[in-house]
């Protein structure tokens, strides 16, 4: 009977140490590390227009947009991970003086990809919930113009809207402001289902 093994456990230091000095991303839980995966063109280029149009659209305002360069941390749980997009307005909070881990997301974005979809709808989304700051949660589609829309009630319960079709536009009531996906999915190249499976 094979004995269960002890895996070793990073303390949040010890990973910060790590990641800083690291050339990939790697999400912390739990006190271990896990490598993220790279992203597609269309992935990318739906982050790009994302970042294009809230900083335009914010840059009267006090709040800022970040890339996936930006690590998140719920405190609630010890999640450090980065999403795609994040959005925070007013003061901001961070980790510590490095200012690269940021506490008070109001928006969180990410980018759906068949590899991490399932964990940006589960497990994710349960943790994003657990950040006080956090009024909306976004998951844009890259085989549609297709953007799914989670708000924070006043009780706490999420109410989902979507927003589909380059016709459409996305109301962001956190922010203050419409996202046409017209602009989000610019140069995107959408193929037929039965093209995306055999691939």
């Amino acid at each position: 009977m094979a004995l269960a093994q002890n895996i070793p456990r990073l303390s949040e230091a010890e990973y910060l140490r790590l990641e800083r000095a690291a050339e990939i991303k790697s999400e912390f839980f739990e006190g271990e590390m896990f490598a993220m995966a790279g992203g597609t063109r269309a992935h990318s280029l739906i982050a790009a227009n994302l970042l294009r149009e809230l900083g335009n659209r914010l840059k009267a305002t006090d709040c800022v947009a970040y890339t996936a360069d930006l690590r998140i941390k719920v405190e609630a749980t010890g999640l450090q991970t980065y999403p795609d997009v994040s959005v925070v307005c007013g003061p901001q909070r961070f980790l510590d003086e490095e200012r690269d881990t940021l506490l008070n997301p109001v928006v969180i974005i990410e980018v759906l990809s068949d590899s991490t979809e399932a964990y940006d709808r589960g497990k994710k989304f349960e943790q994003y919930r657990q950040i006080p700051s956090c009024r909306e949660y976004l998951l844009v589609s890259q085989k549609e113009p297709r953007i799914e829309q989670f708000i924070r009630q006043a009780q706490g319960e999420w109410l989902l809207k979507e927003a589909v079709g380059l016709k459409a536009e996305l109301n962001v009531p956190t922010l203050g402001i419409v996202l046409p996906l017209a602009e989000v999915f610019a140069k995107v190249e959408f193929f037929p289902a039965a093209l995306r499976t055999r691939a």
